[in-house]
């Protein structure tokens, strides 16, 4: 049996195995870079080890120092979770070499799928040898881990060796092996997988299917489960070679097997991740498991059941991450202010017999509650009181607690109870146990059902009266920083509902209601995305971003309003007098806006050349304002970092607040070429220097920021005039890397013919 478990992650994963251990009793370890010393996986581990650096080289990939962490600790099994040394059969057997049980597949298996070349000969494929232009386009793509780090697609021959340097960079960075293999590239194909879990003793699980076609950069954005719209047919062939390659292998634990089906329907086999994957939590919702869990109890030698159960509903999952999608995508940094997601279900679950209905991998939420999963407290407000609307006091809804609109929040069946409220027995009404079957009682919507062997019960929803519900895993909580050195995945938030609409328009509606304060973020993208035809219609391939980027990136409705609101709210801070004689207005700026008001005889606030806009009431949080006969809310927030956070049901806003005089330093030289992120140069163009000729689009300096590099271009033809940028430097946001002088077509002919 295992008693203390070390994490060999970070980040949200290392939060999300947490969860799971304190549910069945373990003891947990967490790891660390001092990067991450402060880090909410840190925060909630029973013990922390120290890796000294911060780039991942010098951490998360050093196998030999977690090994001796987790000795140090007293660990006695270690999970790598997903990155990093997931997927490294020498980690594997260094950490079984030390005694230790390994929470993965045999070395064997992870050598012979976990290396994306050898996996492909395995199943009957070969990467391309020699690219000729009858091959294009292709993808050069990373041999070892995932995320689409390490990967490019080529669509000339005269890009491919750029790109191959690129990858191989990428991926030694990301993780420690620089291989790389090209591939056939299919467009407008749809990204499919089979969720995969086996035991020692022959009994292999296909779980559904998983689409993950929303991608930008390769990596996956918008999950769900089961991938809509797939013909019978090629899902049980899906299934079959799921099985097919895991058997082939010896494989134990969880397990990924992914494939690319084209437009024609044809699928091809792309890869085998001998890991937990970002997204399993759209399958434990529609299969109501545990899969960190289950790979514990199959680490253990528990045997599975020959059959799984069966799925029910569907599940839709978003990954919110500190990035600009406007500008390239381009990583984001500084401190995460508010993480607050609410979400409130239109009717309580079914509740007969005492217990709740089944709510896999997460709380069942009664109208007028709202929870946030594994994040304590819901970031950026207070713990409430059992019995209260708001977060689950101080709790982890991920635990089955239960936060009923009339009475108290319930308990986790053998976990204590939840935080800030009695323990409940399982008969009693709002009782949540476990809050995933496989680690407690699983109730079906007419009482209790026994967990079947190795703890996988086969509870089912009543699919008519079973209240959908949000979770949320989360690896920062407010007050935290994001920096430069890792993933910017903020969180991910999932929703489950009976069916795919209902499923798409919660996690769209909570999405959209949330409080995400702080760096930006790609929240109103991933709104704006779960809304689009395309998506609400299932006309899913990785495409969707290419085609639909600028539309769903375009300046976003109502910011006018959110800066009247920002306006009037600071206004409502400040005490000021009524003046009989007319007055001129007050102005305030906040991004792009400028707002005039006066005030009022009654204290209250009048708009200047606001034709259809008129302030209801105001308090320095909260305004609501008229708009054309129709009053709506907004809720204004200031951190005092230079920005206002405006919230409201229709979106979300943050403007910066202008100064009233701008500083001459403040102004860039034409040309100037400005970090557009913080990280670390690791190169610059080949030849470079103050003097040389550049032309338009030509790269001139490669940042790496979050395990990722980044291009800066020149923004037109002419002399670089300046060269700040050294590799090794790491460069903040905003930092002078090159300056650029445009020089004219004209200029160029004349400097031709002088010449």
């Amino acid at each position: 049996m295992i008693s203390t478990l070390l994490v060999a992650n970070r980040g949200e994963i290392a939060c999300r195995v947490f969860r799971t251990c304190r549910e069945l009793g373990i003891a947990t370890v967490a790891v660390y870079s001092d990067a991450d010393a402060s880090a909410l996986h840190v925060r909630e581990a029973d013990a922390a080890v120290r890796l000294p650096g911060a780039a991942p080289s010098d951490t998360y990939l050093r196998g030999d120092l977690i090994v001796k962490a987790a000795l140090a600790a007293g660990a006695d099994a270690v999970h790598p979770g997903y990155g990093f040394l997931s997927e490294n059969a020498e980690f594997a057997r260094a950490v079984t070499d030390a005694g230790l049980v390994w929470i993965g597949p045999p070395p064997s298996a992870i050598e012979a799928m976990a290396s994306k070349t050898r996996a492909k000969e395995l199943m009957g494929g070969a990467p391309l040898a020699d690219v000729t232009a009858d091959d294009l386009p292709v993808l050069v793509k990373a041999a070892a881990g995932g995320g689409g780090r390490g990967m490019r697609i080529v669509r000339s021959l005269d890009e491919l060796p750029g790109e191959l340097e690129a990858a191989r960079a990428e991926a030694l960075s990301a993780f420690g092996d620089g291989e790389v293999f090209i591939e056939p590239y299919v467009e407008n194909g749809r990204h499919v997988e089979v969720q995969v879990l086996a035991d020692a003793y022959g009994t292999v699980w296909a779980l559904g299917t998983r689409d993950c076609s929303l991608q930008r950069r390769h990596q996956k954005v918008i999950e769900e489960s089961p991938a809509p719209g797939l013909p019978a047919e090629l899902v049980a062939s899906l299934h079959e070679s799921a099985v097919t390659a895991a058997r082939a292998v010896g494989y134990r634990g969880a397990g990924t097997v992914e494939f690319l089906i084209s437009p024609a329907g044809r699928a091809h086999f792309l890869e085998m991740n001998t890991r937990l994957q970002v997204e399993h939590p759209v399958t434990e919702a529609v299969f109501g498991l545990d899969l960190v869990a289950l790979q514990l109890r199959v680490a253990e030698g528990s045997r599975l059941p020959a059959t799984p159960p069966e799925a029910r509903g569907h599940a839709v999952e978003a990954r919110l991450y500190a990035e600009d999608p406007a500008t390239g995508w381009t990583p984001q940094t500084g401190v995460l202010r508010a993480l607050d997601v609410r979400v409130f279900p239109t009717h309580p679950p079914l509740n007969v017999g005492g217990g709740t209905p089944h709510t896999p991998a997460g709380p069942a939420l009664r109208a007028g509650g709202r929870v946030a999963d594994g994040l304590g407290p819901v970031a950026g407000g207070p713990a409430l009181r059992a019995g209260e609307s708001g977060a689950v006091p101080g709790g982890q809804a991920g635990h089955g607690s239960v936060l009923p609109a009339d009475g108290p929040s319930g308990a986790a069946a053998g976990g204590g109870p939840a935080a800030g409220g009695p323990a409940l027995r399982a008969d009693d009404s709002g009782a949540s146990p476990g809050g995933r079957a496989g680690l407690g009682p699983a109730l079906r919507a007419d009482g209790p059902v026994d967990d079947g062997p190795g703890g996988v019960a086969a509870a089912g929803h009543d699919l008519v009266h079973a209240a959908p519900w949000l979770r949320v895993d989360a690896g920062y909580a407010a007050g935290d920083s994001i920096g430069v050195h890792y993933d910017p995945m903020i969180a991910k938030v999932i929703a489950w509902a009976p069916t795919r609409d209902a499923a798409v328009r919660l996690l769209a509606q909570a999405l959209r209601r949330a409080r995400v304060h702080g760096p930006v973020t790609n929240r109103a993208l991933l709104v704006r995305s779960l809304e689009h035809p395309d998506f609400t219609g299932a006309r899913l391939d990785t495409g969707f971003y290419e085609r639909h980027l600028d539309a769903l990136t375009a300046p976003a409705d109502g910011e006018r309003y959110a800066a009247i609101a920002a306006a009037v709210a600071d206004a409502a801070a400040r005490p000021g007098a009524w003046r009989n004689l007319h007055s001129q207005p007050q102005v305030k700026g906040y991004g792009e806006h400028e707002v005039r008001y006066r005030r009022t005889r009654g204290g209250g606030f009048e708009l200047v050349d606001e034709p259809g806009v008129r302030v209801v009431d105001a308090r320095p949080d909260r305004v609501r304002l008229e708009i054309d006969g129709i009053v709506r809310p907004f809720d204004v927030t200031d951190h005092g970092d230079g920005y206002v956070h405006i919230d409201s049901p229709t979106g979300a806003h943050a403007l910066a607040v202008r100064p009233r005089f701008t500083d001459p330093q403040d102004r860039a030289e034409p040309g100037s070429l400005l970090a557009p992120m913080p990280g670390t140069v690791v190169r610059v163009g080949d030849g470079l220097a103050a003097g040389a000729k550049v032309t338009q689009g030509q790269p001139l300096v490669w940042l790496e920021a979050m395990k990722m590099e980044h291009r800066i271009l020149a923004p037109a033809s002419g002399i670089l005039t300046a060269l700040h940028a050294v590799p090794g430097r790491q460069v903040e946001v905003g930092a002078l890397l090159a300056v650029v002088n445009e020089v004219t077509a004209e200029a160029t002919q004349e400097e031709d013919t002088a010449s």
